[in-house]
């Protein structure tokens, strides 16, 4: 198929091309974003392949429809950006990567849990200027410590099995209880009895109606002073001015954020020699004890070789007419 590839980047088409070896689809990368005044690029393509900051929503899908596309490629698990009922009623099929590396996105939330523990952001810059003064730099035992875990699906379950080998005491919040976690000793508590008894929280749910802000005032009023939280899964999960209040009044010590909810116009690119407009997000970075990753959590040689692999097979079962495993059903949405 000949397949108009947005949101690309060097690591993208070196990937995908190697998915695509002898050539079996005719791939045609685009820098740009997929939005509605980009949307004319995919005209003539009958595919196109879209990453997460792609804007899917009704009007773009009924300008690459009009022109041609009968299937949408996600290059990503979450779907949270298209309009689902917009795909329906155009006829179009979507599917996706439901999984790539779980083990990537887990690791990097751990990874910012001791980051910001043992503060090695900070001390990582002292030492480069020869001050290698411990003021400021305590930490503590992660040992002992009590860690929430908010979705326990293969990521959550993952983190949750690497803090275990810390020592952690872990508790979960999630509608299935994953026997892999009880098997760890994992308490599945309320949502409030999470929030009051964890030291650490690590969010790994989807996006969805009931879970945006999810943390949002209340749900930190109801957390331990002191409390860490680390954001590796949607950044609409979390309420951010809620946050930086919380930030700012002592009760949340320590953030991790590797993706934000208002990420779109910020990640994935260099803007380093522009003035970022966002001042929510630059307010963000002005304390010390906030840890921000350019939602690069996936973004292991592995996730990137089965996103690819992955991506390559959906679009070959659409061509061959196979039943695609990855398919999104699009048929159950209310009318």
């Amino acid at each position: 198929m000949k397949v108009a590839v947005f949101s690309t980047k060097s690591y993208d088409r070196t990937f995908l091309e190697a998915a695509n070896a002898g050539g079996q689809h005719e791939l045609v990368f685009f820098e740009p974003r997929l939005n509605l005044e980009t949307s004319v690029l995919a005209a003539g393509f009958p595919a196109v392949c879209a990453f997460v900051n792609d804007c899917l929503d009704a009007p773009t899908l009924r300008a690459i429809a009009q022109n041609g596309v009968r299937l949408l490629a996600l290059r990503s698990a979450g779907f949270n950006h298209v309009d689902l009922a917009a795909a329906r009623d155009l006829d179009l099929t979507l599917l996706r990567v439901p999984a790539y590396s779980p083990y990537a996105v887990a690791e990097h939330a751990v990874a910012m849990i001791l980051s910001l523990n043992r503060k090695i952001h900070r001390a990582y810059n002292r030492v480069r200027e020869g001050n290698f003064a411990l003021d400021g730099l305590l930490g503590f035992d992660l040992h002992g410590k009590t860690v929430g875990i908010v979705g326990t699906g293969k990521i959550g379950a993952l983190t949750a099995k690497i803090l275990h080998g810390f020592g952690c005491r872990l508790l979960g919040y999630d509608v299935f209880h994953n026997p892999d976690c009880l098997a760890l000793g994992m308490e599945y508590v309320s949502l409030a009895e999470l929030f009051a008894n964890s030291d650490i929280v690590s969010l790994h749910c989807p996006l969805l109606p009931e879970t945006y802000h999810l943390i949002n005032v209340g749900a930190i009023e109801q957390m331990k002073p002191g409390i860490m939280l680390i954001n590796t899964s949607r950044g609409q999960l979390i309420d951010t001015k809620a946050v930086t209040k919380g930030l700012k009044s002592g009760k949340i010590s320590y953030l991790g954020l590797d993706v934000y909810e208002q990420e779109t116009d910020l990640f994935f690119e260099d803007l380093s020699d522009r003035v970022i407009q966002d001042d929510v997000f630059q307010r963000l970075l002005t304390f010390p004890n906030v840890l921000i990753t350019g939602h690069q959590a996936f973004f292991t040689e592995e996730a990137l070789k089965n996103i690819a692999e992955t991506t390559i097979g959906n679009i070959t079962d659409f061509e061959q007419g196979r039943t695609c495993p990855n398919q999104i059903d699009l048929s159950e949405l209310k009318k």
